[in-house]
């Protein structure tokens, strides 16, 4: 099966018909998740490891003002550990988050998705799954992590490209 950008690349006229301009301008305005990662003002890949305490955690959020980190060990992810985690297993259980570490936490069930997948089917995942962070994997090589607000952003700017494209559509 052709994919859509197969046919409208080979211009089969046939094929074409049966898709709506709204398919069409989907397939070349929707960003892909790398496209996304790639545009962050963050470029680093921010990690921490397992047998790191809880509060350095923290405080890495909070210099970069985000909600999650991946854990990795030897370059390989083994959990992510969120602000989330921190109020249900820290805050909730009085523990101190000077002596809990990482690993201790983290939620070592991830769920991930590729580089080539669409915004789109981030936030379905997310929604569905209620999650805010996903990480990006090829493969095991971490690509990078997402956030449900890196894409909301990212839908928001999509719908508003759409309805020019919709428009010029209409126009002509």
């Amino acid at each position: 099966m052709k994919t859509l950008k197969q046919i409208i690349d080979t211009k089969d006229i046939k094929e074409l018909l049966t898709i709506s301009p709204t398919q069409i301008i989907n397939a070349y305005l929707m960003k892909t998740l790398k496209q996304i990662i790639d545009t962050k003002d963050i470029k680093e890949l921010l990690t921490i490891s397992p047998t790191q305490t809880v509060i350095e955690a923290l405080l890495v959020m909070a210099e970069y003002k985000i909600g999650a980190l991946l854990v990795t060990d030897k370059n390989k992810m083994v959990g992510i550990i969120s602000e989330r985690d921190y109020a249900r297993e820290i805050i909730l259980h009085k523990k101190s988050s000077k002596e809990t570490l990482v690993k201790d936490i983290m939620t070592k069930k991830v769920l991930s998705l590729q580089p080539s997948d669409s915004f789109e089917k981030g936030l379905e995942v997310m929604s569905e799954k209620k999650i805010r962070h996903i990480p990006v994997l090829k493969g095991n090589e971490i690509v990078g992590m997402v956030s449900q607000g890196d894409l909301v952003k990212e839908m928001i700017s999509h719908q508003k490209d759409l309805i020019i494209q919709l428009e010029s559509f209409i126009q002509n």
